[in-house]
């Protein structure tokens, strides 16, 4: 996401960091950079406006012509801008209530039924809810049993009563959920190819009947600024508390999202980053505003880290690694644990000036992670403990035991010993990451 943007923006700003002084001249000349970097990006051109004026204005300011470094001041303005652009600050879920009530909307085709089981698994995962999944939109074919799949994958209950009124099932739900211990309600509603009279009537007829707490809109990113409309169609019959974007990443340009707050007034509350049911995340103005600069995400990645990490495991390992004594156990156990990260090509990208060293474009295959698990797998307790006594013919064996070659075998081997050499680097304080 945002990846020609974010390129553009920084080619910009490394210009400015060239000036011993910030002037009319050299200004005009970023920023006009900068505004076609953001027009490209499908940023809304009036908001696109006001944003280079204002970073205009504050960059010939009297602190910035007074800075000794005019370039970092610059650069910080800008990212105040953007932060500004996104929201400012991050728009947290209503979760009172016994139960809370949350109501889905969206246009068909934007994800909305996978994306409200997205959302149930990270409201069981962050903040332990007991989350209940039901099934109003009795319209679209399969639309109910989807919501059943996605329900049965995740362990987590949906409601539903076939092709019945939509407004009852809703209803229903609430005394189902309070009755069964649930303290969180999604609904899933149904969607339209546009908007029109019957949607919207139907729409305003379960949130008269149920009160949600949170009216959520899911919004197909690619779309565009055509979402801009799409927003204000339902905000107007709804009063909408937020909006989740779907398929940022498959969007390198991601203009809506920094058009959004600023058109509509509506929060950007969660964004899809990935196919994968986990592939949800929290919206913050101020990570993402880092992540386009290149500046990186570490506090995503180390919560993403904390939810799925085994403290223990990892408490172990570094005792190991103090002591100077891995083995490909714990080498195994280390990949398990990456492994439950997610995606690592999107993991890689929130360490700061991962574009510079080419991180932004890795390519991981997750077949060759698999591959490294059957290898290490075929061999015996006692060898992943002392690989130092692999040779030619354990290796053969272990090769033929995993389906693959020697040649990967020992291309294991070496990489195991590599990382070896770089965590005694890391205990003795010579290992320095390249930014």
């Amino acid at each position: 996401m945002f990846e020609n943007l974010g390129e553009r923006l920084q080619n910009a700003m490394n210009k400015i960091k060239g000036y011993g002084k910030i002037t009319e001249e050299n200004i005009s000349e970023v920023s006009r950079e900068i505004r076609l970097a953001l027009l490209e990006a499908d940023v809304n051109y009036k908001v696109v406006k006001e944003f280079v004026n204002n970073v205009k204005e504050k960059a010939l300011g009297e602190e910035v012509a007074k800075s000794l470094k005019p370039g970092e001041q610059f650069v910080k303005i800008v990212k105040d801008e953007l932060v500004d652009l996104l929201g400012k600050e991050k728009a947290d879920l209503n979760l009172k209530g016994s139960p809370a009530v949350l109501m889905v909307v969206g246009l068909q085709g934007s994800g909305k039924t996978t994306t409200i089981g997205k959302l149930s698994l990270l409201l069981r995962k962050k903040y332990h809810l007991k989350p209940l999944l039901v099934a109003c939109d009795v319209y679209r074919p399969a639309a109910i049993d989807q919501l059943k799949q996605i329900g049965k994958q995740l362990n987590i209950e949906v409601y539903d009563e076939g092709k019945k009124d939509p407004v009852m099932i809703a209803k229903n739900s609430i005394e189902y959920a309070k009755n069964n211990g649930f303290n969180y309600v999604l609904i899933d509603t149904a969607g339209r190819l546009h908007i029109d009279e019957n949607l919207m009537a139907e729409l305003e007829a379960i949130n008269n009947a149920v009160n949600p707490k949170e009216i959520l809109l899911v919004v197909d990113s690619m779309t565009g600024q055509d979402a801009i409309n799409v927003i204000n169609g339902f905000n107007s019959h709804l009063a909408l508390t937020g909006a989740i974007l779907t398929k940022l990443d498959g969007d390198t340009r991601g203009g809506v999202a920094l058009s959004v707050r600023h058109l509509t007034n509506i929060p950007i509350k969660f964004v899809g980053v990935s196919e994968k049911m986990d592939g949800l995340e929290e919206f913050y103005p101020e990570r993402m505003a880092s992540r386009i600069l290149d500046m990186g995400d570490l506090m995503s990645m180390i919560e993403k880290a904390e939810e799925v990490i085994d403290q223990d495991e990892a408490m172990k390992t570094y005792k190991k690694i103090q002591k100077g004594n891995l083995d490909l156990e714990d080498f195994l156990s280390q990949l398990k644990q990456i492994k439950k990260l997610g995606s690592i090509e999107n993991i890689l990208k929130m360490i700061p000036g991962a574009k510079k060293m080419g991180l932004n474009n890795v390519q991981i295959n997750p077949k060759d992670m698999a591959h490294i698990e059957a290898i290490i797998l075929s061999m015996t307790p006692y060898e992943r403990r002392h690989p130092e006594i692999l040779k030619a013919t354990r290796k053969q064996r272990i090769a033929k035991g995993s389906g693959r070659t020697v040649e990967e075998v020992n291309r294991l081997l070496k990489q195991f010993e590599q990382m070896k050499t770089m965590t005694k680097q890391m205990q003795k304080g010579n290992f320095k990451l390249p930014f």
